[in-house]
């Protein structure tokens, strides 16, 4: 029995805790911990592609921190000039990095996020407060993995008529990568709007509709939601010692 298991409520209350966390928290040791339990959690729900987005953030944070010290002089600690003569200081790196690491921590998070909430849990919490939201947010999700599969397909078939983004020279593959652009943008609305004269057939969005759920908030939940605010209470007056 998985997280991804638990309650759609339960689920919410995490995610918000944890990257409510990583924007708030600038203390380093708090950020660290945040970065590593999120890459953990991303390798584990993702897997190779966790790896790789783990790494892309690793060069997220040096790049950010690199920029934000080059146009940011605060400090007494100079390490070097950079191109345009300013100093580059040692507390102006440390707080860019600092910066890129929050980014890095939402962005892991948010891919565990999308990893954990199935379209079913986005109708569940949101259906009852806003049916068209969430509708909206469940065909977003949805449409997304679509949308990467039927760009697939394009390449493959524009490849066997010689109009692949790799075949020809370089002003020819971008005339291909246009035009298969163009292709994957036409296939999108088409299936957008199907999708919503489908969904009106079925009287989606009147008044006094329901919506069938399995979900049950067990005992299991009950006692994780009691651990959780029991962590988080215990770190909000952590926050305010160190404050």
């Amino acid at each position: 029995m998985g997280f991804e298991r638990c309650h759609p409520a339960v689920n919410l209350v995490y995610f918000a805790a944890v990257i409510g966390g990583t924007v708030c928290f600038r203390h380093p040791m708090y950020l660290a911990i945040s970065l590593i339990c999120a890459f953990l959690y991303s390798v584990k729900r993702n897997g190779r592609r966790g790896v790789v987005l783990g790494f892309c953030m690793a060069l997220l944070v040096v790049g950010t921190g690199l920029l934000y010290s080059s146009y940011h002089h605060f400090g007494v600690t100079n390490l070097r000039q950079n191109f345009i003569g300013n100093q580059i200081t040692l507390e102006s790196l440390v707080y860019g990095l600092i910066l890129g690491g929050v980014l890095a921590g939402v962005v892991l998070w948010m891919s565990c996020v999308y990893a954990v909430f199935s379209t079913d849990k986005v109708v569940y919490l949101l259906g009852r407060a806003s049916p068209r939201l969430a509708l909206f947010l469940s065909r977003l999700l949805r449409l997304i993995p679509e949308v990467g599969a039927q760009a697939r397909k394009l390449h493959v078939a524009q490849q066997g008529i010689g109009r692949g983004l790799r075949q020809g020279y370089i002003l020819r593959r971008w005339k291909n990568g246009l035009r298969m652009f163009s292709m994957l943008v036409t296939w999108t609305v088409e299936t957008l709007a199907a999708a919503s004269d489908s969904m009106r057939s079925r009287g989606s969005g009147r008044k006094g509709r329901t919506a069938f759920s399995t979900y049950r908030f067990d005992n299991r939940d009950r006692a994780f939601v009691v651990g959780l605010f029991a962590c988080l209470t215990v770190v909000w007056m952590l926050s305010l010692i160190h404050i």
